[in-house]
């Protein structure tokens, strides 16, 4: 973005010349570029989304000419299947980032301050303060873990990331079920972007806690991540909300070709295990690898893992595998700058990071 200048910004709204926006992954244009630094799955989504997209345009052109359905009723039918819960109890949007906003908008304007871990999920700062939503950060132990009882304050709501992101580290159920008693009265959201990797999903739990929102995406362990799909699931009281903020902001948030991927993808849930197994595999095989090479590891239940080095700087690592053409993340953050955040790969993925980090 060019630089503006103060002048010009006399147009903009007051609020909007102090926006911090999100910083998304960095998608460079790089030759033989192995990229590790935004989650994307290694491995292509089912057969069967491909074959349905090319479906809606095989049915006829005209499909463009018309608004796809507002409400997404197949789709939401194909993830109440699938999540074994009742049609009213989702919700669907244009990826998980706009579910997510809609949720800030409609439970968390609070006079009392929201509560969200110090390490977490970044896009969560900026929709506190798009939306002007008070915000406590609560931190994380050394182990850069959770403690639920750190939430039992007076709060507007709470919002944590589980697996937890950057860190990888997953909450149980048991202690996502403590977070909800301590607060009966305010609304918890779950944000499960890498639940399929091998942790619980609170969803088992939104029958029994009126106060419960579970928000997942298709993006990273379906392979959806272009498509821009998410979704919610909750009691119908809370989806009812949601509802009402996206008629009032966009009637239309998901097009007929990501309806029609989605909706295959949730049907072909033998791909969908597999290929979540093959990066659960590929994982564990990469932290073994990595801990050779005198890594730590955060015990991880996402698609990527969070390391250290014991002896190198982690900056220093991030610019030297870039020069080999390996992108992963690094975080110039207090408590974090010495670590990386890297993306599972395929094996031969994998292997080519560890043999460059063996040359560096």
């Amino acid at each position: 973005m060019n630089k503006i200048k103060s002048e010009q910004m006399r147009f903009w709204s007051p609020t909007v010349r102090d926006l911090e926006p999100y910083t998304p992954g960095e998608q460079p244009k790089i030759e033989n570029l192995l990229k590790l630094n935004t989650n994307e799955n290694p491995y292509p989504p089912s057969p069967k989304v491909v074959a349905a997209v090319q479906a809606v345009l095989a049915k006829s052109a005209d499909v463009l000419r018309l608004y796809p359905d507002p409400d997404a009723s197949q789709l939401k039918q194909a993830i109440a299947t699938q999540q074994g819960v009742a049609v009213d109890s989702v919700f669907v949007g244009n990826g998980s980032d706009e579910v997510l906003a809609h949720i800030f908008k409609a439970f968390f304007l609070q006079e009392k301050p929201i509560l969200t871990p110090d390490i977490s999920y970044s896009f969560y700062p900026v929709y506190s303060q798009f939306f002007e939503v008070k915000t406590q950060e609560i931190a994380l132990n050394e182990k850069f873990e959770i403690d639920v009882q750190d939430y039992a304050v007076e709060n507007g709501g709470v919002i944590i990331a589980n697996p937890n992101a950057p860190t990888s580290i997953a909450l149980s159920l048991d202690k996502i079920e403590q977070l909800l008693q301590l607060n009966p009265n305010r609304v918890v959201v779950i944000d499960e972007a890498y639940v399929d990797f091998g942790a619980a999903s609170a969803v088992s739990l939104v029958a029994a806690y009126e106060n419960l929102v579970v928000c997942q995406t298709t993006s990273k362990s379906r392979s959806l991540a272009g498509l821009r799909v998410g979704y919610a699931i909750a009691q119908p009281h809370l989806i009812a909300a949601l509802e009402a903020v996206k008629n009032s902001f966009n009637s239309y948030p998901i097009d007929r070709f990501a309806i029609a991927a989605a909706v295959a993808s949730f049907e072909d849930q033998a791909y969908f295990v597999e290929h979540c197994q093959k990066v659960i595999d590929c994982r564990e095989q990469l932290v073994t690898a990595l801990t050779k090479l005198g890594f730590e590891v955060l015990p991880s239940k996402a698609n990527f893992i969070f390391a250290k080095h014991t002896i190198r700087d982690a900056a220093e690592l991030a610019h030297l595998l870039r020069e080999q053409g390996i992108i992963v993340r690094y975080f110039n953050k207090p408590r974090i700058d010495q670590h990386l955040r890297i993306t599972v790969g395929t094996q031969e993925q994998n292997q080519r990071l560890v043999d460059t980090l063996k040359q560096i």
